[in-house]
């Protein structure tokens, strides 16, 4: 299958790849429990920082990103996919629009919007079919904006997080962009610019788009 393939960005045979994955390659633990535990360790393991995005196919590779402290949305899922197909089990990047309804007044006056694009997620096949998770928001930051931290279960999909603790309205998703054998590095700059073309014209050259 195509989503098992090492590719230039899910590059998995990488030394910094297989560290990731080794306390997971127990020949006693399912498919299922190798996914949930390593969606747990990327969730939690990279601060999630939706800010900043490398413009830069060479750090857009998940042995780069598995070096870093923080990921934004798309690269914690490219580390986790990494994972997943290192272990053999079929997984792909999914990517959308989505609509933030927390700390909105920082966003707005930061990029203009309250509106962030493009939004990763993973895909995973387990059981026969395909689900959607999100590993972005790790569990601190979720405690901080009074929210629960996105679970999986590995039979289940786990990508949104629609309301916090309290009740109000926190995430929903606008568009779709669809799934990904590999990831669109020319879709996503053009996508940016779509969305925020003044701030990428004023940071024209930079290999590190910050919103």
């Amino acid at each position: 299958m195509k989503y098992l393939a090492s590719t230039y960005y899910f590059d998995f045979e990488h030394e910094i790849i297989q560290e990731l994955i080794a306390e997971f390659q127990e020949t006693s633990l399912t498919d299922k429990e190798k996914a949930v535990r390593l969606y747990k360790k990327v969730r939690d393991g990279w601060i999630y920082d939706p800010y900043t995005i490398s413009l830069s196919k060479e750090k857009m590779r998940a042995s780069f990103i598995a070096n870093k402290s923080t990921g934004h949305c798309i690269e914690k899922s490219v580390v986790l996919i990494a994972g997943l197909r290192a272990m053999g089990i079929p997984s792909r990047l999914h990517l959308g629009k989505v609509k933030n309804h927390i700390a909105v007044e920082r966003i707005v006056e930061r990029i203009g919007t309250d509106e962030l694009t493009p939004h990763g997620m993973v895909n995973v096949f387990l059981h026969g079919k395909w689900l959607k998770l999100s590993p972005a928001f790790n569990k601190e930051l979720c405690e901080k904006f009074n929210v629960e931290p996105l679970e999986f279960d590995g039979e289940n999909d786990s990508f949104l997080q629609k309301y916090n603790s309290s009740g109000s309205l926190f995430m929903e998703y606008l568009d779709d962009y669809g799934y990904f054998e590999d990831v669109p590095v020319d879709f996503i700059k053009e996508n940016l610019r779509q969305h925020y073309s003044h701030l990428i014209q004023s940071q024209k050259g930079q290999t590190e788009f910050k919103l």
